[in-house]
This record gives structure tokens, sequence and C-alpha cells, in this order.
């Protein structure tokens, strides 16, 4: 298995991603992103290829969205985070196996974490004077706080500093750690 390229398929499965059992014993892995980014939706395509070289991903729209869909009877064992119900509601914990595969690829998790459940936008703040200053600032959004947990340690690993405006998010902004991340997560496409 190409182990970088899982690392960003688990960022994208924990993000935006989930698994449905189908007949005989067979299940969909489905990845949903926005439709306006085709860049991000052939990335998802080609990625779960890597991890799977025999799948047939199924791009299929869906009103805003393409939901990029591959069937094989194993997608639980890769993804042992699959359950029943929404993930917030549910325990999400990284197995021994794959913490050591997001150790070696800790960049290729935030990417399928920050172009899942994330964004990249200018943000401002006032100064006392009153005038404003503009910067950019990754933010990533997700009501389960395992996955968020799992998003922060890895930030810590790679040593960008976090912080968490709002109970359900997490933003990077300090200059330094949006720098590291545009050098593999970027604006989306």
């Amino acid at each position: 298995m190409d182990e970088a390229a899982y690392a960003l398929l688990l960022g994208w499965y924990l993000g935006d991603g989930s698994i449905a059992k189908a007949r005989r014993g067979v299940f969909t892995l489905q990845i949903v992103n926005d439709q306006k980014y085709p860049d991000l939706n052939r990335e998802i395509f080609e990625t779960i290829k890597l991890v799977k070289p025999t799948a047939s991903p199924c791009p299929r729209k869906g009103p805003g969205t393409i939901r990029t869909e591959a069937r094989w009877k194993h997608w639980p064992c890769l993804f042992p985070q699959h359950g029943p119900g929404m993930k917030h509601l549910r325990k999400i914990e990284l197995t021994d196996w794959q913490r050591e595969i997001v150790a070696k690829y800790p960049e290729q998790l935030l990417r399928g974490l920050f172009h899942s459940d994330g964004c990249r936008f200018v943000n401002w703040a006032s100064k006392a004077d009153g005038k404003r200053y503009y910067y950019v600032r990754y933010m990533f959004s997700n009501e389960s706080v395992d996955i968020r947990k799992i998003l922060t340690d890895t930030l810590d690993q790679l040593g960008i500093a976090w912080r968490q405006p709002r109970l359900n998010a997490i933003a990077v902004s300090r200059k330094e750690g949006v720098a590291a991340l545009d050098g593999f997560v970027g604006p989306k496409s």
C-alpha cells in the first residue's frame, strides 16, 4: 500500500468521508467534496487508486458536490474508525499502524483534513488605533473532539502553532505556521 496516499485518504475520510455497506459483503467508500474544486476532486480519485490500485472510483454529481465512490470488501479494515452513526457521536481513534503511517506522512494527513473540513482565507484584526491589518489564516472545523485532537497532535508533531478560537474549530494564524501549511496544503483548487 502507498502509505503517503493512505495518510492523505485518511484525512479526507476523517473529514468528509463515510463507508456504506453494499451487497454481498462489499463496502462503498464515499468522499464528498465541493464541485467547484476540480483539482481536489481529481486528487481524491487518484488517491483512491493509489491506495487500492484495482479500484474503479466513480465520481457522482450531487447538488453542488462530487461524491467519489469506490467499492471494496476491505474498506473497514483500512478505516477501522468506520461505524454506525455520525463520527462526532462516537469514539474516533487511530490504531497503532495508522499512527505509524501518520508519523511518517503528517503533511499528507493534514492536507486531507484541511481540504475536507478546512479553509485558507484572509482574516483581519484591529489595532488599538482602529486600523485593520490583514493576514492569511487556516481554519479547520469539525464537531468531533477526537478528529480535532488527531489534527492538533499532527500539527504539534510538525511544530506548527495552533489555537482553538471556538469549541469546534482549530486555527493556524502565525506566519511560520501558515507558511508551513502553504508548502503542502495551500489554497483549494
